[in-house]
Order: structure tokens, then C-alpha cells, then sequence
């Protein structure tokens, strides 16, 4: 089956298409642009880009992937909301992952592996993963309050796997063919998916900011 992928919940905006047999998930084409600010700009653009790469329309696709946090909420709902529109118009099932998930199965082996991505107001989003299985979060903290287990390498946000003593993996957001592979048996099921619920694991800024200022004023 032929697969689009997207994640939008790090500063990469990332589009691809992936088939999926019985090897495993291959990838046809993969855009990622880094840019925090540009994730509504530059998705479908990618999206689109990626279809003609993988010489196909979007109506030789199967299904529609989408990384489902954590994430900052302006830059998480463009991925969810155009994933799902996507799925909608071509009529075609959307299977939410977690993107620390994706993030993790690209790190080989059955270690312990701590993932860090960046949650901004200096604190991160984190869990542990031992093989593709979690076993802790995912959590929003400081940096200073990470449990690392016994975790064995750090992999995520290049800005703050150095916060952690630990080995680092180059693996720094979510790739289409690990978003595919984390929903692999989902995909391979007759069942339908189940809803689609963005990891937010906090309110948006401006919801904080509006009750501050309630508060300040009562």
C-alpha cells in the first residue's frame, strides 16, 4: 500500500510517501523543511511535491499517517488538520501516531532510548522507549526534571539532547517511513482507525496568557 506521511510537531515540516509490504516501510519521496514559523506555508506544497516524486496521485494512496504530537499547538494542528483533510476529500483511512514514537523506532536496536523534543518556555517534551514499546511519558518538564531510567542513548531536539548525559542518536524529528512503521499493524488491520487526538500535553500560549491576565485583573 502506498502511504503519505506528515508531522508537524517539531520546527521540521515533514511530508512523504511510503510504500508499505512486506519488508517494511520503504520511502518514495521525503520533503522536511526546518522552519518553526513555516509549517502552514510549506506542508501541502511538500505534500504535493512528494506525490509527483513517487511517480502517483493522491488517489493511488491508501491510507494517511499523521504524527500526533507532543507538539506546540499552532505548529501540531496544521500536520493533524491537513492529514485529516487529506483523508476526508480522497476518502481513505487516517491513522494518528506519536511522533516521540516515530521518533524512537528510527534508533536501532532494543536499548532504553530517552526522546527529547522541544516544548519552548525553556522545558521539553519527553518519554522513554525500549524498543517500540514506551515505558515512560510522554511528559512535558524542565529539562532538569527528566527521569533517564536506564535509558542508554538520547535522541531528538539537537538543542537539548546535550542537556542530558547520555550518547547521542542523530535522529532529530520524525521521518515519513518511521511514522508508517510505528503504524504498521494498524494499517495492515481491517478495523477502523481510532480518532484522531493531538498530544498538546498543555494549553496553548494564548489560552495561559488570556488567564494570567484574568488574574491579574480580579
Amino acid at each position: 500500500m502506498l502511504i503519505l506521511a506528515v508531522d508537524t510537531s517539531t520546527p521540521a515540516v515533514t511530508a512523504g510517501v511510503v510504500r508499505l509490504d512486506d519488508t517494511g516501510p520503504q520511502p518514495l519521496a521525503t520533503r522536511v523543511t526546518v522552519d518553526a514559523r513555516k509549517h502552514a506555508e510549506v506542508l501541502t506544497p511538500h505534500i504535493l511535491e512528494c506525490l509527483a516524486d513517487a511517480g502517483i496521485s493522491a488517489d493511488d494512496l491508501s491510507a494517511v499517517v499523521v504524527g500526533t504530537g507532543p507538539g506546540p499547538f499552532t505548529g501540531l494542528r496544521v500536520g493533524m488538520a491537513t492529514g485529516a483533510a487529506f483523508g476526508d476529500a480522497l476518502g481513505i483511512p487516517v491513522h494518528g501516531v506519536g511522533s516521540l514514537d516515530a521518533i524512537a523506532a528510527a534508533v536501532p536496536g532494543d536499548r532504553e532510548v530517552l526522546v527529547v523534543t522541544d516544548a519552548r518556555r525553556r522545558e521539553v517534551y519527553w518519554a522513554r522507549f525500549r524498543g517500540a514499546e514506551r515505558i515512560a511519558g510522554p511528559f512535558v518538564s524542565p529539562a532538569a526534571d527528566i527521569v533517564v531510567g536506564e535509558s542508554t542513548v538520547v535522541a531528538g531536539s539537537a538543542l537539548h539532547v546535550d542537556l542530558v548525559d547520555l550518547p547521542v542518536e542523530p535522529v532529530e524529528s520524525p521521518s515519513p517511513e518511521c511514522l508508517v512503521a510505528v503504524a504498521a499493524q494498524a494499517l495492515r488491520s481491517v478495523a477502523e482507525p481510532t480518532a484522531l487526538v493531538p498530544q498538546y500535553l498543555r494549553r496553548p500560549d494564548a489560552v495561559a496568557t488570556a488567564d494570567r491576565a484574568a488574574k491579574t485583573r480580579a
